[in-house]
């Protein structure tokens, strides 16, 4: 195809957008290379950082845009050099990123987002070949590398496996790289109860972990985190002092997803046990929040970060989406509706996960 081929999106041109403004139009997609496959697409989840991106939240971006990197979609074209077996006709799914260099000692060890060259992402991204600017999933079709798309297990339900591309993956490689659900890892604590949190108690629940605590500002999200999976329930401001004392040094894991520059972060800390982990998973707009060197030393814990699931994880959870079919809480809503469940999502409305479904896509 030619350098000037256009597909049909959503899309973004300016921080207005998230008031409901997108315009489905042309778009200008990433040149075609031999690398590369094309799909159309079925679904495709409505992401935080889709907000966050278009809203200028991480930093000025790069309008026109679109947005969307929890992608599944049937596979329409195949490069000549994809060394992948990948086939048109097949379901496959795209997260957040979409290359990255591919030799480094992280990209052959399957931590592809953690790239020494850097990653490129499924938008706001430009392919290091000189192939263009990524574009992503709030389309009717997408074009990308072919690197780390995954084919989606049968008998999973596309529209189940789209937002656990970015949001799901970003929840279970922590839980898994720290060992959930193991010997020493059975108490989990989980803060923040959006659509990562929400994933996060689920997957929690279904690698084994045996004592799942969802922690959350008030108790409005109390009823659907127990039925996630959480075995208890702290509503943090009425009851964070009490829940400081009954969980102090008691969680193996903790993963904070909540973006909240005012989060108490020391007390968190101190509710992991000694040699624990404190994983953050959040990417706020605003400065995180300090932490004391106190809680730092004496709890004891190990502090770090992760990012969004490599390839070899990407295959793995979807697999245990399919076999052990966790409590996922999700919401279809049709693609032509987009700029409404934009603004939903601002609004903070989901519960947890909405999903553009493609309603003109052929069958999966």
């Amino acid at each position: 195809m030619a350098a000037n081929d256009k597909f049909m999106g959503w899309v973004a041109d300016g921080p207005d957008s998230v008031k409901g403004n997108l315009t489905f139009k042309e778009f200008t997609p990433k040149n075609w290379t031999e690398t590369d496959i094309e799909l159309d697409v079925i679904a495709c989840g409505v992401c935080a950082s889709d907000i966050h991106t278009m809203r200028n939240g991480w930093g000025p971006a790069d309008f026109p845009t679109v947005v969307g990197h929890e992608i599944v979609g049937k596979v329409t074209r195949v490069g000549k050099e994809v060394d992948d077996p990948i086939q048109v006709g097949d379901v496959v799914g795209i997260g957040a990123i979409t290359d990255s260099c591919r030799k480094c000692e992280l990209c052959r060890s399957d931590r592809q987002s953690y790239c020494h060259v850097g990653a490129t992402n499924t938008y706001q991204g430009n392919y290091p070949d000189g192939s263009g600017k990524s574009m992503g999933g709030y389309a009717l079709k997408w074009r990308g590398s072919a690197y780390l798309a995954i084919k989606i297990p049968d008998g999973l339900d596309p529209a189940l496996a789209a937002p656990i591309m970015c949001g799901g993956a970003t929840a279970y490689s922590p839980l898994r790289d720290y060992g959930v659900g193991g010997p020493d890892g059975k108490r989990v604590a989980i803060i923040g109860i959006g659509g990562i949190g929400a994933f996060g108690i689920a997957f929690a629940k279904a690698l084994g972990a045996t004592d799942i605590v969802a922690i959350s500002s008030t108790a409005s999200k109390k009823q659907e985190a127990l039925k996630l999976g959480a075995t208890d329930f702290v509503a943090w401001k009425d009851e964070g002092d009490e829940a400081s004392k009954k969980y102090n040094r008691f969680f193996d894991v903790i993963l904070n997803t909540a973006a909240n520059t005012a989060s108490p972060f020391d007390k968190y800390v101190m509710m992991c046990r000694p040699r624990g982990h404190v994983v953050n998973i959040a990417a706020p707009e605003g400065p995180w929040p300090a932490i004391p060197a106190w809680p730092i030393l004496f709890s004891g814990a190990n502090i770090g970060g992760s990012a969004v699931a490599g390839k070899a994880q990407l295959k793995e959870m979807l697999e245990m989406v399919r076999d052990k079919k966790p409590e996922l809480m999700i919401e279809k809503r049709s693609l032509k509706d987009t700029n409404q469940v934009v603004q939903d999502m601002v609004a903070g409305k989901p519960r947890f996960r909405y999903v553009l479904v493609n309603d003109e896509a052929p069958a999966a």
